[in-house]
């Protein structure tokens, strides 16, 4: 049986915390410790949830399923998960005011508790993953530090595609209250 705090030594992990808003890195180092990495972020201005179209953050224990747009430019444009060739700027900004901008990399999250964010509870579907939570790039004239997204963690683009190359699909990610 593999020894779990030896794992968690040796295992990169997120927290992103909704009261603080806030995402935190920590990265086993050479010597056997952690180095932490906090970002300012902005989830959900619904607040946490987890039922489908309440466009809220979900709480709980989740991972990275899917890491999307490796090596595209910085602030290309997503939509369904697929890069548009849009390179967002002011100008496009401008043309589409009411789009949600999904930016530069998308690291998707699955749920791993059953009923709370993932599957199904007596309210209908409260899958992380179905529901399309992601942490991704945003626009660089969004405000940081308050809950503004329709449900993900939005990060600064180069500061995502920084965390975007530390981790890898199955990384740990637990989003917390406070």
């Amino acid at each position: 049986m593999p020894n779990l705090k030896i794992f968690e030594k040796i295992t990169p992990k997120i927290i992103v915390n909704i009261a603080k808003q806030t995402l935190t890195l920590s990265l086993p180092n050479a010597q056997g410790d952690c180095d932490t990495h906090e970002f300012i972020i902005s989830t959900a201005k619904n607040g946490i949830g987890s039922q489908e179209g309440s466009g809220c953050t979900p709480l709980g224990k989740h991972f990275i399923a899917n890491k999307i747009g490796d090596d595209a430019p910085i602030n290309s444009v997503f939509v369904g998960r697929v890069a548009t060739g849009e390179i967002y700027d002011e100008q496009l900004g401008k043309e589409y005011p009411e789009r949600d901008w999904i930016l530069s990399r998308i690291l998707w999250l699955s749920g791993c508790e059953e009923g709370h964010n993932k599957g199904e509870n007596d309210e209908g579907c409260c899958d992380t993953y179905q529901r399309y939570i992601y942490i991704h790039g945003t626009p660089d004239t969004e405000p940081m530090g308050m809950p503004l997204s329709h449900g993900c963690v939005r990060m600064r683009n180069e500061e995502l595609i920084w965390l975007f190359d530390q981790v890898e699909e199955g990384t740990p990610v637990e989003i917390v209250e406070s």
